[in-house]
């Protein structure tokens, strides 16, 4: 099968075998290439050796962060791209990085240490698919397989593990009885492996198509690192609105929701403190909301999401189950509080959240969230002033009606902002500072 690569790619490849070297492109963009997608990057390996690496490229720009496991950048046309010499990696102690690596000549043995069959085929336009390990195969079975032992696989590398989840989660393929055998075996070594690389293989798996399906069957390893799901995972919610338990309701409504990865992360904390807000007569869950979204900054802390996503993140879930009405005044109030953007994240994970309850009670709430969203789509098109940025008046249009600096300038501006949210008046400078001025005159004579 022929594969198309980019003209800087196969420069790269021409100018090492012009001067006698072995290379191909590996790994991740010739899975890519053989199923359609578009490869986000393009790595080479080489039987050239660092030193000869540099050589080959001394016209052009490189980086030898990497060089210590064999890897120098080449940079051209603006992209870096990797090239690594073939090697055989040592022991693994810290069950992530080899605590050594040594150079070989034999493009096989350089194959046979990736994780997966899928990830260890290479290519170059001379000699085609080169796939020892039947790769393509598995490509075309939807298939997870480790190259070789799987145990010792994910003995070598940690992270392994979640990357196969979330390869199943992407691409929607099954995990090979195997490799899930050594998966499930070796799940705990996930607590070598540092919070962030845990965090941005766990967000890629929960955007995948299939990430339902890998959520319900591999909720024991996901709790490896998220051990408060376990309490989610069969709960019954005794409640006519729900008819699965908590863990099975969280999946279905992550799968349901856009792929927004605020939304899905919310869906994916929203009930945790579900099981710790039980009524004694069941069936509802007071405070669960305010609960979870202190849980879920533990959580998100924890796997050192940034401030930003943790802040998000919780509002979205204390709010989640906020009645929300299709009124102007009420909606210009919660735009007021969360802005437009992060209101209409709310409403994605409400509309995932109802589609993951009873299908008897969906359609009801399906109308009145379009007639929510009819009304914040008219307030925006109708640029309707529902914060400050957008009153008519400013700070310094006070200080010159007379006001004196102080926090009375900002206090008078949030009356005016529920004024104008009110429709107690119009969002005009002159009906404003008309306002302002009795404001400051009713302020003087209590003094």
């Amino acid at each position: 099968m022929k594969i198309v690569l980019p003209s800087a790619v196969q420069m790269l490849l021409d100018m090492l075998a012009a001067s006698g070297y072995e290379a191909y492109v590996v790994g991740g963009c010739v899975r890519d290439s053989l199923l359609g997608m578009e490869p986000k990057d393009w790595d080479l390996s080489t039987d050239a050796r660092p030193e000869e690496i540099l050589a080959v490229f001394s016209g052009l720009p490189t980086l030898e962060t990497g060089i210590k496991h064999g890897t120098i950048g080449v940079i051209t046309s603006g992209i870096n791209y990797e090239i690594t010499t073939y090697r055989s990696d040592g022991t693994y102690s810290d069950k992530r990085h080899p605590d050594s690596v040594s150079y070989v000549w034999d493009l096989k043995e350089d194959l046979s240490r990736r994780d997966f069959t899928i990830n260890a085929m290479a290519y170059n336009e001379k000699n085609g698919l080169v796939d020892y390990f039947n790769g393509q195969e598995d490509l075309q079975k939807k298939r997870i397989r480790c190259v070789g032992n799987a145990a010792m696989r994910f003995e070598e590398d940690a992270l392994r593990i979640l990357r196969a989840l979330r390869f199943a989660s992407s691409y929607g393929f099954l995990i090979e009885p195997d490799t899930e055998a050594a998966l499930r075996e070796k799940k705990e070594l996930l607590i070598h492996v540092s919070a962030e690389r845990i965090r941005e293989e766990f967000n890629q798996l929960l955007l995948g198509d299939n990430a339902e399906a890998v959520l319900t069957n591999y909720a024991d390893v996901i709790s490896v690192f998220v051990p408060e799901i376990s309490f989610t995972i069969g709960y019954d919610q005794h409640n006519p609105y729900h008819v699965y338990d908590v863990w099975q309701h969280t999946v279905k409504a992550i799968a349901s929701a856009e792929k927004n990865s605020i939304v899905r992360l919310a869906l994916f904390l929203h009930d945790l403190q579900k099981p710790f807000c039980a009524s004694k007569d069941q069936g509802h869950f007071y405070g669960h909301g305010s609960l979870g979204a202190e849980k879920a900054q533990i959580v998100l802390n924890r796997l050192r999401y940034d401030k930003r996503t943790i802040q998000r993140v919780t509002r979205l879930i204390l709010y989640h189950d906020m009645m929300l009405r299709p009124e102007k005044k009420f909606i210009k109030r919660w735009l007021n509080k969360l802005g437009e953007e992060e209101l209409r994240m709310l409403l994605q994970l409400k509309r995932a959240d109802a589609k993951a309850q009873n299908p008897q009670f969906l359609q009801e709430r399906l109308l009145k969230l379009d007639a929510i969203e009819e009304v914040l789509e008219k307030i925006i098109k109708d640029e309707e002033c529902f914060s400050l940025k957008d009153l008519a008046v400013t700070g310094r249009d006070l200080l010159q009606s007379g006001y004196e600096e102080g926090k009375k300038i900002g206090e008078t501006l949030d009356v005016l902002l529920e004024m104008v949210i009110e429709e107690k008046v119009q969002n005009e400078k002159e009906y404003l500072l008309k306002e302002a001025k009795k404001i400051y005159e009713k302020e003087n004579e209590k003094r």
